[in-house]
């Protein structure tokens, strides 16, 4: 502390010139926000208050002991950019190939010596310092190494008073530099032999086979044991991480201890199927299609003592680098959620946790990893906070880094959502260890997201067939003559006296060894692997029927509970609106669109199945539907009175989704794989804005099972119809699901019914937990969520079925007259009915409305054509462009369905680049030219 005499000199300092200037505005800023300054500064103004009012009176400055205050002012700064700017100085590149920026924190750039810092009290720069520092000039020597060595800090960007406190507190307090004990030293040597170990044998064994290598980042290993240790002497019950490709099969090998066995079984082709460990303790699902090696994820079981059991998960991965971040994500929020109970889920944010491994050049460069950031305090989506590793090579396949960001570190995309960032250099494995320990504790602590940018380089190319000297000679000059982690880590161990060389050397020798056992236990393969890779049968055969109605009575009560708001002050207009709802059971009414969705979420909930809805405005709803979520006019307070209905017994949420699709849609995915026993669906503000996820939908909700073995229900809910709103809100590009659609991956449905819809959705939770799971696209509308023609009686919920097509009973009763079939699928077909009514003798004609097009009804179908002995022609008629919409995909089935002196022909728009006109007039013609054509006879 200081003396007292020191005090008085303080009470009494003067300023002038630009020093007066200086203090004059931090002190504006210490009235305006006093966290805005360190703590030294916030202790002095409130002592001493303004700096202007010690002016008068004293000559240009007074001494502390003999030194200018100026020169307090200038260690004050000197200090604080040592903090913001150490990093630019620090030992963090292992290939030391830039030069080091220290401008900032050199004492002649404030004017300074070490005699005048000598004079200056050690507790003006640093708050609780360590005992051997006693002075000024000591307590910037000190700084300086903490902030410049091979691990440094960037935290200026974080706001928050505590959280900044804590870490500079954990940073100056010398906990960074407690030593590890000599287990655990020689633990560490062993790891990374290991991972050395594994790289180079697979390297000589499977000479020219891809396996981006971990080599240049093998600390990576390590720092992930310490996190999920740490983690599980906590209890997590889970742990999840996401990663590309780039050391991956030995994250596979040593954290999810995959047997080294199964790995060389997939590097030659063998049989692995049968190495999996009997007792269990890891999981790996297969496909039928399967995946390469180095995308594949697993499942790893471990228990500390003392400890709860913990699931350890690796995701499956495409090549898509950072679009696996929202699934794993996803993974975590659901593995933290009890859903067991009505109402909102309870969230125990400590029991499980996610790791996002990304590449350096992705991170910036890939926008869902701003948005999954984004997303990380949202209380739909937080999850207690992330740890993510850089897994930085300094290189993005050939491109240096100067020409892969805009920005001095890869981390920098973190700094703008208050992520605190710890760089490491990957030759120091120790100071990986403190790493992972700063990030799991400021994580358990705040809840919050963290960034470790783990600084190395690649050992080979891209994959181990390129020759990186070729576009990036200067980098891999130095790389070849530089020793790896495991030599540098050997050496310090030896010079420590904590082993011999010999030692070292048998450690190495027994990795070898138990390496090549592996290898020699590998059966050889007999026989050509199955090349049909036929799904299982159960996925491939029709849903059974499964009853969805509900009973009259249920139905009843549970509308009643849904409008009984009691002392909630709904606004006006939109109470009258939902008391509606009432009619249908009441006296006349129907049910439309968004009446049936909450009674079928009512009916799902009272069966025990929890739902997850997300999606833009959700809540409400786009098209002001839906209104699951009231507002108080009064107080704004919030009302989910499906969280009130009785009988429920399971959780019920809707969120609203920040404007984001790729990154949402992978979440609600990684959370639904997770929980699969939840209806999770998510709703596109407008269909097309499907466009931003279509990676989600090609690389995991539609290839998922067949690549993985990964069973996924997912539900998306997509608003689609031509109504004159131009290209961009009319189509949810139903061509591309159907594209993808083969071997039962998924429904696509196109409703034109609310009994449909809710038969649909009650049909999907009842098949949720079956092994004939799949997910469910719909075509969902916007101009008919309340038109007569799909209202329905209430008697088609508690008596019906989903029906994968439907007829229009007005018409096709007389089977001798009936020449013309037109088949439409969504809002078109009612625009036909509208149209058809109009017309006058239409027993020549039948009108059918396919809801489910994948998978197609083809039995169905095929009964109606037979009914009809003088039928001529079938019509397929959509609004959409003759390339896009459903025709590809109806044609050849249509075609095999009918008899071969049947034509089927395409009524609709011309082929276009453009999904819908931007004109409602030339809209409304095109769409009056289809319609007649239709049903007007030739």
């Amino acid at each position: 502390m200081r003396k007292q005499s020191e005090q008085q000199d303080l009470n009494h300092l003067n300023f002038s010139g630009p020093n007066l200037g200086y203090m004059m505005e931090m002190y504006d800023l210490y009235l305006e926000d006093p966290a805005q300054l360190d703590e030294e500064l916030q202790a002095y103004f409130k002592e001493n208050g303004s700096p202007a009012s010690l002016k008068e009176g004293h000559s240009s400055s007074t001494a502390i002991e003999g030194t200018d205050y100026s020169k307090v002012i200038a260690a004050v700064q000197l200090a604080d950019a040592i903090r913001t700017y150490g990093h630019l100085a620090a030992d963090i590149n292992p290939l030391n190939d830039r030069e080091k920026d220290t401008n900032r924190i050199e004492l002649d750039s404030y004017n300074l010596t070490k005699e005048d810092l000598e004079k200056i009290p050690e507790n003006i720069l640093i708050t609780n310092s360590v005992p051997e520092v006693t002075t000024g000039y000591e307590a910037i020597q000190y700084l300086k190494k903490m902030y410049t060595k091979s691990i440094a800090f960037e935290y200026a960007h974080v706001h928050n008073k505590e959280e900044k406190a804590w870490l500079k507190n954990y940073i100056e307090s010398g906990k960074l530099d407690e030593t590890i004990n000599s287990e655990k030293k020689e633990a560490l040597l062993n790891r990374l032999i290991q991972v050395e170990g594994f790289e180079n044998f697979v390297h000589k064994t499977f000479v020219g086979q891809k396996r981006f290598s971990i080599e240049g980042l093998d600390a990576m290993v390590p720092l992930l044991d310490e996190i999920i240790q740490a983690a599980v002497e906590k209890g997590a019950e889970s742990i999840n991480i996401g990663m590309a490709h780039r050391g991956r099969l030995n994250v596979l090998a040593h954290v999810l201890e995959k047997p080294y066995e199964m790995i060389f079984a997939e590097f030659q082709h063998s049989p692995s199927k049968d190495l999996i460990p009997s007792e269990g303790s890891i999981g790996i699902t297969y496909g039928w299609t399967g995946d390469v090696k180095y995308h594949l994820g697993a499942d790893r079981n471990v228990k500390k003592e003392n400890s709860v059991k913990t699931r350890i998960t690796l995701a499956n991965n495409p090549s898509h680098l950072e679009v696996v971040s929202p699934i794993v994500a996803g993974y975590t929020r659901a593995a933290q959620e009890d859903r067991s109970n009505p109402g909102y889920p309870e969230l125990k944010k400590e029991s499980s946790l996610a790791i996002m491994i990304h590449g350096d050049a992705a991170f910036p460069g890939q926008g869902i990893v701003a948005e999954t950031l984004n997303m990380s305090q949202l209380r739909g989506y937080h999850t207690g906070g992330s740890i993510h590793v850089i897994a930085n090579n300094m290189i993005g396949f050939t491109t240096e880094s100067f020409d892969s960001r805009s920005t001095q570190y890869a981390s920098d995309t973190a700094k703008g959502f208050e992520v605190p960032i710890v760089h490491v250099n990957a030759d120091d494995p120790e100071a990986c260890l403190a790493a992972a320990m700063m990030a799991y504790e400021y994580r358990s602590k705040f809840g919050k997201d963290f960034v470790i940018d783990l600084i190395g380089y690649r050992r080979f190319g891209h994959n181990e067939m390129d020759e990186p000297m070729v576009t990036n000679p200067k980098m891999y000059t130095i790389v070849n003559k530089h020793d790896n982690v495991r030599k540098i880590y050997e050496k310090q161990l030896i010079d420590e006296g904590l082993l011999n060389a010999d030692q070292a050397s048998n450690m190495r020798e027994s990795n070898q060894e138990q390496l090549q056992k592996a290898y020699d236990s590998v059966p050889k393969s007999e026989k050509d692997p199955d090349a049909e890779m036929d799904p299982p049968e159960k996925v491939v055969s029709p849903l059974d029927e499964i009853t969805t109605s509900v009973g009259i009575d249920q139905l009843r009560k549970l509308n009643e509970d849904l409008l009984n708001w009691k002392d909630f002050n709904v606004f006006k207009k939109l109470e009258k609106i939902l008391k509606r709802r009432q009619d249908p059971f009441t006296k006349e009414g129907k049910i439309d669109w968004a009446h049936a969705e909450t009674l079928a979420f009512g009916a799902i909930l009272q069966d025990g199945v929890p739902i997850r809805l997300t999606g833009q405005d959700s809540q409400r709803g786009t098209f002001a539907h839906r209104h699951l979520v009231l507002h108080d006019e009064k107080t704004g307070e919030e009302l989910t009175p499906l969280h009130h209905i009785d009988g429920a017994k399971a959780s019920f949420v809707v969120y609203n989704s920040p404007l984001t699709e790729a990154a949402v849609v992978g979440y609600e995915y990684g959370y639904n794989v997770l929980s699969p026993e939840t209806l999770v669906l998510w709703e596109a503000q407008y269909g097309d804005f499907a466009n931003m996820a279509q990676v989600m939908f090609d690389q995991f909700v539609s290839s998922s099972r067949a690549k993985w073995g990964q069973k996924s229900g997912l539900v998306m809910l997509l608003p689609h119809g031509y109504e004159g709103q131009g290209p961009e809100h009319s189509s949810a590009r139903m061509e591309r699901f159907l594209t993808l659609a083969a071997e039962n991956n998924w429904t696509v449905a196109n409703l034109t019914s609310s009994a449909q819809y809710f038969h649909i959705l009650r049909r999907q939770a009842a098949i949720l937990k079956r092994e004939e799971i799949r997910p469910l696209v719909i075509m969902t509308p916007k101009s008919l969520l309340r038109h007569p023609q799909v209202s329905r009686e209430v008697n088609e919920f508690t008596e019906g079925t989903f029906q994968p097509l439907i007829e229009h009973d007005q018409y096709g009763q007389n089977h001798d007259k009936v020449e013309r079939l037109v088949f439409s699928a969504g809002k078109i077909g009612i625009d036909l009915i509208e149209k058809a009514a109009k017309e006058e003798n239409n027993d020549w004609l039948h009108l059918i409305r396919i809801e489910e097009i994948y998978p197609f009804p083809m039995e169905n179908v095929k009964e109606i054509i037979s009914r009809y002995p003088n039928l001529k022609e079938i019509k397929w008629v959509q609004e959409e462009p003759k390339n896009m919409g459903a025709w590809t995909f109806i044609e050849p089935r249509l075609i095999k369905s009918a008899p071969e002196h049947i034509s089927v022909e395409y009524i609709g728009r011309r082929r276009r680049s453009s999904p819908a006109e931007g004109d409602p007039t030339v809209h409304k013609k095109e769409q009056n030219r289809i319609l007649t054509n239709a049903v007007t006879k030739n």
